[in-house]
């Protein structure tokens, strides 16, 4: 075993000083695990019909439970449940992800600016909109809207949109019109110390950027702020000067009712 720790060491120094790094050293190590385990799997009477390696997955954790997507998804969908809207609509979320969490246990009518396939499901309903456009808006539609980590593409082109400097302004404004007296607003985005735009990808906003992006803010009462941390952990309903410093890539998850 210490011959063998030596040779891997001994290797691995080889390689940096080739310009390599010992990530590389590490792949020969799978490489040679997935060697030994074909071997024993053929010895024990297996039959194998195509050699497809997969080596990287060998101490990896069985999964991901953190992460903006992760959190963000998870709260919002149990905060549907449990006030239990009339309607529910929501715009630019992901499918995959808080939209599919939601369609598991009540209807959701989804609304992006680009097209989507028949899901087949039938707790899902989609409408092709652009939301910066005020014509594309009905107000008073719904007691219950969400627009999870969408808002910060708007107008930057990134999914086929128009071009618009302050496409998140009028987003978040047309929202505010959608909402029923009394309904609620969840809204999330990617938040750090300072405004960004990094196009075509997203905007960053500071926390409290979102109270001056519209005077219709004032139809709205902030009921509780949740944020994801740049490490990808969540706090749960905090207020904004509980907020360290320092913060790159955070996500913030507002919850407003209109009041």
């Amino acid at each position: 075993m210490a011959q063998k720790t030596s040779f891997f060491l001994t290797l691995g120094n080889f390689l940096n000083l080739i310009g390599h790094s010992p990530r590389l050293l590490k792949k020969f190590s799978s490489a040679w695990r997935f060697s030994r385990e074909q071997a024993k799997f053929n010895a024990l009477g297996g039959t194998i019909d195509c050699i497809r390696p997969i080596i990287s997955e060998y101490k990896e954790q069985a999964g991901s439970a953190q992460g903006h997507y992760f959190h963000q998804d998870l709260l919002v969908a149990s905060f549907i449940a449990q006030n239990n809207p009339q309607r529910h609509l929501d715009v630019g979320s992901r499918i995959d992800g808080f939209v599919a969490h939601v369609a598991a246990f009540r209807p959701i009518e989804i609304i992006d600016v680009r097209t989507l396939k028949d899901t087949g499901h039938e707790n899902i309903c989609f409408l092709q909109a652009n939301l910066m456009d005020s014509s594309q808006v009905k107000d008073d539609i719904t007691d219950s809207l969400s627009c999870l980590h969408a808002i910060e593409h708007f107008g930057l082109g990134r999914y086929g949109d128009p071009i618009d400097p302050e496409g998140y302004k009028k987003g978040f404004n047309n929202l505010i019109r959608m909402l029923q007296s009394g309904g609620t607003l969840y809204i999330s985005f990617p938040i750090g110390d300072q405004n960004q735009v990094q196009f075509n990808a997203h905007r960053i906003f500071h926390p409290q950027d979102i109270f001056h992006w519209t005077p219709s803010i004032k139809q709205l009462t902030l009921k509780r702020f949740d944020y994801v941390d740049d490490a990808g952990l969540l706090h749960t309903n905090i207020s904004f000067d509980q907020l360290p410093k320092g913060i790159v890539y955070g996500c913030g998850i507002y919850t407003f009712q209109k009041n």
